[in-house]
C-alpha cells in the first residue's frame, strides 16, 4: 500500500481549514437536538461532499445524524468476504461550549522549527512546549492553530476531516481489498448527548473507532466511569431583620458542604493518570434553596459508588448541623468505562496497535480522562475504541494540531480497513 503524505496532507489540510471556519458549537441544557442549529451547516455539507465523493447509501436523518458507507472491494467469491464484518469510523461535528467557536481564524505554521507560538489574534495567547510537551515531537511540521480569540476546533473537526480523505482514498483505490466500511458524524458530543438517538442497527458496523483521540499512535480503550450528582440543600427564609433563630440559609449549608470535600487526590486539579475526581461545576440557588452539580469519575464502577457514597455521606452530616434543613442527592449516569466491553473483544484494539504501527507509529495506550460517543456506543451494542486525531489543548483558545499527524491517522484509518479484510473477525 503506496501513500504520498504530500498529497494525502494538502487533501486534509484543506478540508479541515474549511470545517473549522464552520460555527457548530454545542449548548449545554438545550431541549431540541441538535443543540444548536448550526451545527446541522456542517453535517449537511458533510453529506453533500460524500454523496460528491460517491459514497453509497448517504442519509442524515432528523437529528442531524450524516451515515454513508464505503463499499466493500472483496468479491463475494473470495475467501475472506464471508469473515469480515462491517467495520465503522465515527468523528463529533460540535465543537465545545467553554469557548467560542464563531469567526475561526485559523493559522498554519509551516515548517514550524520550536519556541512558542504566540498567536496573533491575542498576544496573551502563547503555546509553549512546557506546558504542551507534544509539540516538542513536531518540528519540521505544519502546525495549525487558531488566532487566539477563538478555539481551532481540531477536537473534532481533525477527525471529520481524516475520516472524509480516507473515504475518499478508499473510493479512489479500488485495488485495496477491505470490507464495508460505514462512517457517521454526530453532533452534541461535547454537551453529552452525541448518541442520544444515534441508530446503531442502521449504522450496521459491528466494530467501531472514533477518531477523537490526541496525540499520534493514541488507541484507547478505557474511558472513566462517570456520573453527575446533583446536591440540593433546602433551607428556610425569612426577613433577615427578624431571622434569628428562624432563617436556614441554603446557602450557607453549601458552602460548608463544598468545603468538606477532599481536594487532595479527589479534585481535576490535584489527580492524574487513574485517580478519578469529584468536580462541582455548577452552583445555583439563594436562601431557601441551593443546588450544586458535581461530576463524579473513577476508572471503575466500585470506586465511582465510593465517591458517591461519599457525598451522600458528608450532605447528610451538613444537613445535619440544623434540623431545619434539609438536603437531597440525586445521581444520573452519564457512561461506563468503555474496557468493560472491549475487553470482550480483543481484536478491535489489537488491529488498531498493528495499523498504527504500518502507518509507521508506536501505539500509546493510555486511560481517557474523559467519555467519548464510543464509551456509550459500547454499552448500545457496538465495540467502540478511540484512535488519534492529532489534535491537542482541547476546549482552549491554544488548540493546535498538526497536519502530519492528521496524515497519520489517514493512513491508519485505512490500514485499519485492509487488517479488516485480512484478519477478519478471529
Amino acid at each position: 500500500m503506496i501513500f504520498d503524505p504530500e498529497d494525502i496532507a494538502r487533501e486534509v489540510e484543506e478540508r479541515f481549514l474549511i470545517y473549522v471556519q464552520i460555527d457548530t458549537q454545542s449548548q449545554e441544557g438545550a431541549e431540541r437536538y441538535p443543540s444548536t442549529e448550526k451545527q446541522l451547516v456542517l453535517l449537511r455539507m458533510l453529506a453533500d461532499e460524500l454523496r460528491a465523493l460517491g459514497a453509497a447509501d448517504v442519509t442524515m436523518d432528523e437529528y442531524g445524524y450524516v451515515m454513508a458507507t464505503v463499499p466493500a472491494t472483496l468479491p463475494p467469491d473470495d475467501p475472506r468476504a464471508g469473515r469480515v464484518p462491517v467495520i465503522g469510523f465515527l468523528a463529533h461535528v460540535d465543537t465545545s461550549p467553554e469557548v467560542s467557536g464563531a469567526g475561526v481564524k485559523p493559522q498554519v505554521w509551516r515548517n514550524y522549527q520550536g519556541g512558542e507560538i504566540v498567536l496573533p489574534g491575542d498576544p496573551q495567547q502563547v503555546i509553549r512546549v512546557e506546558e504542551t510537551p507534544e509539540l516538542a515531537q513536531c518540528i519540521g511540521h505544519d502546525i495549525i492553530t487558531s488566532d487566539g480569540t477563538t478555539l481551532l476546533g481540531a477536537d473534532d473537526k481533525a477527525g471529520v476531516a481524516e475520516i472524509m480523505t480516507a473515504v475518499a482514498y478508499l473510493l479512489r483505490h479500488p485495488e485495496i481489498p477491505h470490507g464495508t466500511i460505514r462512517v457517521a458524524f454526530t453532533p452534541d458530543e461535547e454537551v453529552g448527548r452525541g448518541v442520544d438517538f444515534f441508530d446503531v442497527a442502521k449504522f450496521g458496523a459491528r466494530y467501531a473507532y472514533t477518531m477523537d483521540g490526541s496525540t499520534a499512535g493514541e488507541v484507547e480503550d478505557e474511558t472513566f466511569c462517570a456520573d453527575t450528582a446533583v446536591v440540593t440543600f433546602r433551607g428556610r427564609a425569612v426577613h433577615p431583620g427578624y431571622a434569628k433563630g428562624k432563617l436556614v440559609n441554603s446557602i450557607r449549608l453549601a458552602a460548608e458542604f463544598l468545603a468538606r470535600l477532599p481536594r487532595e487526590g479527589m479534585s481535576p486539579e490535584t489527580t492524574e493518570g487513574r485517580q478519578g475526581y469529584l468536580h462541582p461545576y455548577v452552583l445555583q440557588g439563594g436562601v431557601e434553596q441551593t443546588v450544586i452539580r458535581i461530576l463524579v469519575r473513577d476508572f471503575t464502577i466500585e470506586g465511582l459508588h465510593e465517591k458517591e457514597d461519599l457525598l451522600r455521606r458528608l450532605a447528610a452530616e451538613v444537613a445535619a448541623l440544623d434540623p431545619r434543613a434539609g438536603v437531597e442527592v440525586q445521581v444520573q449516569e452519564s457512561y461506563r468505562n468503555m474496557k468493560y466491553i472491549l475487553d470482550q473483544h480483543p481484536q478491535v484494539v489489537a488491529y488498531a496497535e498493528e495499523a498504527v504501527r504500518r502507518a509507521g507509529l508506536q501505539p500509546i495506550r493510555r486511560p481517557i480522562r474523559g467519555g467519548t460517543d464510543g464509551a456509550r456506543l459500547c454499552y448500545m451494542g457496538l465495540p467502540t475504541a478511540n484512535l488519534f486525531a492529532g489534535g491537542h489543548n482541547f476546549h482552549s483558545r491554544r488548540e493546535w494540531v498538526s497536519v502530519q499527524d492528521m496524515v497519520k491517522a489517514v493512513e491508519t484509518i485505512v490500514h485499519l480497513a485492509a487488517i479488516w479484510a485480512e484478519k477478519g473477525a478471529e
